[in-house]
This record gives structure tokens, sequence and C-alpha cells, in this order.
């Protein structure tokens, strides 16, 4: 396996993970909806969206991929109000 097998090896690896995550993050948000259906809570919290943002960018060690993690973040976030929504 050449060097360029190995890297993209490793992606796949990661992705695959990523692929457990997204479902775990999606049964999450599950929950959240019985919560706010239970509670008569509205979908959007804008308010959090900008805490998870935030929060989870200051996690990153490379501060230069801040910008694209908030975009690929916000798309995620994006999806999961859509499947509230579709769920709602």
């Amino acid at each position: 396996m050449n060097e360029l097998e190995q890297i993209r090896s490793a992606i796949d690896t990661i992705d695959q993970e990523m692929v457990s995550l997204f479902e775990q993050r999606m049964n999450a948000v599950q929950q959240v909806i019985a919560y706010k259906k239970a509670h008569h809570f509205p979908i959007l919290d804008t308010n959090r969206e900008k805490e998870v943002l935030q929060k989870n960018s200051a996690y990153l060690k490379d501060s230069t991929l801040i910008p694209y993690y908030e975009r690929w973040l916000k798309e995620t976030m994006r999806i999961a109000k859509q499947y509230q929504k579709d769920l709602f």
C-alpha cells in the first residue's frame, strides 16, 4: 500500500467513526424532540446554537480550522433541525 492509499485508508476509518457519531447525535436529537414535544418547546433555540458553536470551536487545537469547523457544525445543526421538523 502506497502513502496515498494509507492516508485514504485513514480517512475511511475516520469516516466510519463519524457515521457512528452521527447516528449517536441523531438519536440524541430524537430525545430532544421528545422533550420539546412534552414541554411544548419550539424547535429553534438560537441561544443554544450559539453556545454549541462557541464551546465546540474552542476545542480545536488548530485555530485555522475554526471557520471550516463552524461551517460544518452549522450544517450539522441545520440537518438536525430539519430532522426535528420532520419528526415533530
